[in-house]
């Protein structure tokens, strides 16, 4: 681990097993887990709590202060789960007494000069394809996968299994499980593909796309569509998750393609 031309600074939490490459600044108050390997000219600055095995590739800044006009140098942290690669220049903000804290999952993918925002909670098996830009309090669910140079608007919510076309513009909450894609970002229909991949039966699929024809399909809005939804569809986990994800949504979901 030692690298002499690295400044790690004394009071820094780092596993003995950790490779760190020359030229890496790694700040006070941060923590790193064993198996992790930090690439040349990476900052990790105070506030960082990263797992074990991940790789962080030249160029990352992880737990920089938030790009936030509100923000009084309160103490917060920025979380990387286990297995998380960072690719080149990917930028990570620590949070704000919003949250507290900014958090990427374990085994995710966020490829180069991806930046995740202050207080941005990014789920399990997300994959950001290159450039893509999350802003302030975003949140993206377990198993999401964003195309290249999509920008997402502040408090969004990506739900999980979601396909985001790249280069989205994204100022509506995208609910579980389908495809979003065209301008303004609309339903492309259900993740169908990528559900089977991860496992889902074909009649889990099709009760999927029967829940989203009540939602898009039906002439109804969103709050009497999911009355009936469920009054007349039995409940399953993903149903109760969808319903759940519609209720919740603060900024409304995307709109259906016309």
């Amino acid at each position: 681990m030692k690298q002499p031309l690295a400044y790690i600074h004394p009071a820094a939490k780092i596993d003995p097993s950790v490779v760190i490459d020359p030229f890496v600044t790694i700040e006070e108050n941060v923590e790193i887990g064993e198996g992790t390997r930090i690439g040349s000219n990476v900052t990790i600055m105070s506030g960082a709590r990263i797992g074990k095995n991940c790789r962080i590739f030249p160029g990352a800044v992880v737990s920089a202060v938030p790009q936030d006009l509100k923000f009084r140098g309160e103490d917060t942290v920025a979380i990387i789960g286990d297995n998380t690669t960072l690719r080149e220049c990917v930028t990570i903000n620590r949070g704000t007494a919003a949250r507290g804290r900014t958090v990427v999952g374990s085994n995710c993918l966020i490829m180069a000069y991806c930046h995740v925002a202050h207080d941005c909670i990014v789920g399990d098996n997300v994959v950001m394809s290159n450039a893509t830009q999350l802003a302030g309090e975003v949140q993206v669910d377990n198993y999401a996968v964003i195309g290249g140079g999509a920008l997402v608007h502040q408090f969004c919510h990506i739900g999980p299994h979601v396909m985001l076309q790249g280069g989205a513009l994204v100022n509506k909450d995208i609910p579980p499980y389908v495809k979003a894609a065209r301008e303004p970002i609309s339903l492309a229909g259900v993740n169908s593909i990528g559900l089977r991949r991860r496992g889902f039966s074909s009649d889990t699929i099709r009760e999927i796309q029967e829940i989203y024809r009540y939602l898009y399909l039906s002439g109804l809005n969103n709050s009497d569509a999911v009355e009936r939804i469920e009054a007349e569809l039995p409940a399953t986990p993903e149903r109760d998750e969808i319903i759940l994800f519609v209720r919740n949504s603060k900024r409304g979901i995307i709109k259906g393609y016309v």
